[in-house]
């Protein structure tokens, strides 16, 4: 047997410089040389494991196969951390005189570990000891929860201990600061500023005397619109001098200032409790004397919101949240009942709110609500108004359209009554009526003609008894007319054309609202277009069909007592014989001795004519007189067999008016005849009735 003694270990050192902490490994793994296959004799090997500062280093072995002796006395792997053996370890799990590991890590004490692997020149078992394989890991080190070293040195931090990744911190209690060591502590009351919401103090030393006198200042100062409130611990103790009149603070106290206010000092040994400052700055100021004993105080300090005075209330409207308290930062909104609106320093605003500021004051007053007003309605054009109920256009009054009676009338003959709504409009209670209208009463004057008399033979018409009576000139020949609506007149076609052509309005003039020519000569009206029947042709004077025309005048009539339009036939209106109507003109007129163009309006009953007689007449005259126009069924005649009652030269275009339920209607329009009141002959009349789809058509389209 080869002998196994006289071998040495031989370490290999480099001179290099330590990697710095950053570039340390954290983790990595170790094994034996040409592993797993079995190691070489002779051989000695050296491995250095370092991790950063603050950290341990912990070993696992995964394997371990290393011939067994005696102390692992031949072949070995050794764990020193620096020059302390922390295992030596040879055999496997299975060997009897080995020393293997098992399943337990190694813990350095530090951030190192060295490794050093032997084995000697002889391996009789070379094809079984493989060797080893091991994973280490940095651990870090809770240095806070290490034991006190045994070398009386003291705690690594006097008072509070922070551990840290692979390090620690070293922190002091309030009224302490922390010495150049960065590990121990020393009294101090710096103070400082407190801005947290609440917050903990208490004096240096706390709950016992502090060793040396000292002053000490604390200002707890948080966001306006908060207040500050001090709440005082039970064992309170700063030394006094007791008084009769109570404690005196003569050398010892600590003082409370709030702005505003008188400083307070406190001491003795009861509690000063719970103090509300009202401020959100508040100053503490902690004195004592290198003499006497005082324990000193704790508190705890909390915030809250300032408070706004309730807001009110508000006539007509409300204010919302409705809450037990505002505090800072709340906002409330007001708003008005129906039909109120909000003003504000005379001004109408939309909306309102306003938040509780840090004053304690409302940043804004509270509105007031005013009726709303719907302004004055909508003018009535000949008509008016009257309330019903409310005054001065406010919400819920009440008003009542009229028209000008009797000669306008509400469209549909109803009461219209409008309120002054919420939404600042006056609105009908009659669903259909959006606006009121006044149309004109037709046919009915303010004085009636009693007794029938006669144009040609006829006598003067009373005042106000044909209204509707218009005198035209035309280029200054005479004729007539009637009033049919605010600003259109019907006539014979033949007054406003000559010689095959319509004449300008310009050269007309219309007169109305008197009996008497020279006075209504005073006011004339002039016209803005004339409308021919668009069949009328007479070339010749014998052909007088479809003899109607409109005029439409420049201005809009206010209808009275002597101006008044005459209604126009009613759908399906009839010409009975025998009815009798009333013509009316400032024709030529007849005394009874002879004939001249009259001044005042005249008027003649006349009944209508069977139109079969008429056209008999006619054609009995046509026997001996030749040039008469023919009657066709846009005609009619009216008239006394005996004559000496008829419409004359200067009458045309005036009114042929039949009457029906007290209202007179334009049956007909002075057209020709075969001269004047002629024994046997009749007036022919424009019969009206059938040019109703006409007239009605160009009036809506001019």
């Amino acid at each position: 047997m080869i002998s196994k003694l006289g071998w040495f270990l031989y370490v290999s050192l480099c001179d290099c410089s330590p990697l710095p902490d950053s570039e340390l490994q954290m983790y990595g793994e170790v094994h034996s040389p040409e592993y797993p296959q079995p190691y070489p004799p002779n051989l000695q090997e050296q491995w250095d494991l370092t991790v950063p500062e603050g950290y341990q280093i912990r070993l696992t072995f995964t394997h371990l196969d290393i011939e067994a002796s005696a102390n692992c006395y031949y072949d070995s792997l050794t764990v020193f951390y620096k020059k302390k053996v922390l295992g030596k370890f040879c055999g496997n799990e299975n060997s009897a005189d080995g020393y293997h590991p098992g399943n337990q890590p190694i813990l350095s004490p530090g951030n190192s570990l060295t490794l050093v692997f032997q084995s000697d020149k002889n391996n009789p078992e070379r094809h079984q000891n493989v060797g080893f394989s091991a994973q280490y890991q940095a651990i870090d080190i809770d240095e806070c929860s290490a034991p006190q070293p045994g070398d009386g040195s003291g705690p690594l931090c006097s008072q509070i201990c922070l551990n840290t990744l692979g390090s620690y911190l070293c922190s002091c209690h309030h009224g302490y600061e922390l010495r150049s060591d960065q590990h121990t502590c020393v009294l101090s009351c710096g103070g400082g500023i407190f801005d947290e919401p609440e917050g903990h103090l208490f004096s240096p030393g706390y709950p016992n005397h502090p060793p040396h006198a000292m002053s000490c200042q604390y200002i707890i100062s948080v966001e306006q619109g908060f207040t500050i409130s001090l709440n005082f611990t039970d064992n309170f103790h700063i030394e006094s001098m007791d008084t009769p009149e109570g404690p005196k603070c003569l050398h010892h106290w600590l003082q409370v200032t709030v702005s505003d206010q008188q400083p307070m000092k406190l001491c003795g040994r009861t509690s000063p409790g719970l103090i509300d400052t009202n401020s959100n700055l508040v100053k503490l100021e902690y004195h004592i004397d290198h003499e006497g004993q005082s324990n000193g105080w704790s508190l705890e300090y909390r915030t809250h919101r300032v408070m706004c005075p309730f807001p009110g209330s508000i006539v007509k409207g409300r204010v919302t949240p409705v809450l037990s308290e505002y505090l800072y930062r709340d906002y409330i909104y007001a708003r008005c009942d129906q039909g109120y609106k909000l003003m504000m320093n005379g001004q109408e605003v939309e909306r309102f709110s306003t938040i509780c500021q840090s004053n304690g004051q409302w940043h804004l007053p509270l509105p007031e609500c005013h009726i709303i007003d719907c302004g004055e309605p909508e003018p009535l054009l000949n008509g008016g108004f009257n309330f019903l109920s409310g005054f001065q256009n406010q919400y819920l009054s009440v008003v009542q359209y009229r028209c000008n009676e009797p000669f306008y009338r509400l469209f549909g003959d109803a009461n219209v009554n409008f309120t002054c709504e919420a939404d600042r409009k006056w609105r009908s209670t009659h669903d259909i009526i959006v606006q009121p209208v006044c149309l004109p009463v037709c046919g009915q004057p303010t004085n009636h003609i009693n007794v029938y008399q006669r144009i040609i033979g006829g006598r003067d018409a009373p005042e106000n008894t044909i209204p509707w009576q218009v005198l035209l000139s035309v280029d200054g020949a005479r004729g007539g007319g009637m009033v049919i609506a605010e600003r259109w007149i019907m006539t014979a076609a033949h007054n406003v054309v000559n010689k095959g052509q319509t004449v300008s309005h310009v050269i007309l003039r219309i007169f109305m609202g008197h009996n008497d020519v020279d006075t209504m000569k005073q006011s004339p009206l002039n016209a803005t277009s004339v409308h021919v029947h668009p069949e009328y042709n007479n070339p010749n004077s014998l052909n007088y069909n479809n003899d109607i025309a409109l005029i439409k005048l420049q201005d809009t009539i206010t209808f009275n007592s002597s101006v008044m339009p005459l209604c126009l036939p009613a759908e399906g209106a009839t010409y009975d014989t025998n009815v009798m109507g009333l013509v009316s003109g400032f024709g030529i007129a007849d005394d009874g001795s002879k004939r001249f163009l009259t001044n005042k309006l005249k008027y003649v009953p006349l009944p209508v004519v069977d139109q079969e007689t008429c056209r008999n007449s006619i054609t009995s005259v046509k026997r001996t007189s030749g040039s008469i126009p023919d009657l066709t069924n846009n005609m009619f005649c009216a008239g006394i067999p005996e004559g000496g009652k008829d419409s004359c030269q200067g009458d045309s275009g005036s009114p042929f008016t039949l009457t029906e339920n007290g209202r007179h209607w334009a049956a007909g329009i002075v057209s020709w005849g075969v001269e004047c009141g002629r024994r046997g002959t009749y007036g022919v009349y424009t019969r009206v009735a059938n040019y109703l789809d006409w007239i009605k058509k160009t009036m809506q389209e001019n």
